[in-house]
């Protein structure tokens, strides 16, 4: 409640990232599902390939502007294992893309800090991008003051079933199976808890995006497409984050 009496006494003219920082709780870990490339190019009229450019262009500032608020982990959905039924065309535009934009950002994630982690089955992705993927992840993994993670091949579902294999492949009997035990074989399983779940495009659903981590997750959706989700887009997220009273079922 104190953050929302805060929240109410916003002056107009002063920077939001400043009142969010500020005023207001900052979540340690932040989702992101970066949902209408496709229709922002058709609006357009321009190439649904240009679409996913500006979408992979959108990343690097709110990756800054995370970095800038205090956010722990920020993890934004690059491309799901249900993406492959998509026509292949579109599939090698962004994986081109996606390798592209590794090699180009990998730098400036080293210069800030940034740990770059991939959250899907990198075995199941062949080729170059493959090894840019496991470029950039060597590159940063020493990277202390926010950690990236990417989901590429990812899917909610899929993460689950890995779990339980590990739970088996681990030996460990059914009575000590709990909510710890299958935590600590998720990908995510040396991140913060997830705050705070963001879609754009306007839908409004998860989309088997981060199932076991987004149970108390605060939902976030904005109706523009992702390439026109800027800083000022994020600082209102977490605006409205710091607003909520979060009461985990008390």
């Amino acid at each position: 409640m104190a953050a929302l009496e805060v929240a109410t006494t916003e002056r107009a003219d002063e920077p939001a990232e400043r009142r969010t920082a500020e005023r207001g709780p900052v979540p340690r870990h932040v989702a992101i599902i970066m949902d209408g490339n496709r229709r922002w190019a058709r609006e357009r009229g321009v190439p649904e390939a240009q679409g996913h450019a500006a979408g992979v262009d959108a990343i690097r500032p709110i990756v800054e502007r995370a970095r800038h608020h205090g956010v722990a982990a920020l993890s934004v959905f690059a491309f799901s294992r249900e993406n492959w039924q998509r026509a292949s065309s579109e599939v090698e535009t962004l994986f081109s893309l996606l390798e592209a934009a590794i090699g180009d950002y990998t730098p400036d994630l080293v210069r800030q800090g940034v740990r770059v982690k991939l959250l899907g089955r990198l075995d199941e992705v062949s080729g170059s991008t493959r090894t840019s993927i496991e470029e950039a992840l060597r590159r940063t993994e020493s990277g202390t003051s926010m950690t990236l993670n990417v989901a590429f091949n990812y899917s909610g579902r899929t993460e689950l079933v890995d779990a339980a294999r590990r739970l088996v492949e681990d030996g460990v009997p059914a009575e000590q199976i709990d909510e710890a035990a299958i935590a600590e074989r998720l990908y995510t399983s040396d991140f913060p808890e997830l705050d705070l779940l963001i879609r754009t495009g306007g839908e409004q659903r998860v989309s088997n995006f981060l199932l076991w981590q987004s149970a108390y997750a605060e939902l976030y959706f904005w109706d523009g497409y992702w390439p026109d989700f800027d800083p000022e887009a994020f600082d209102s997220a977490l605006a409205e984050y710091a607003r909520r009273s979060r009461r985990f079922g008390r």
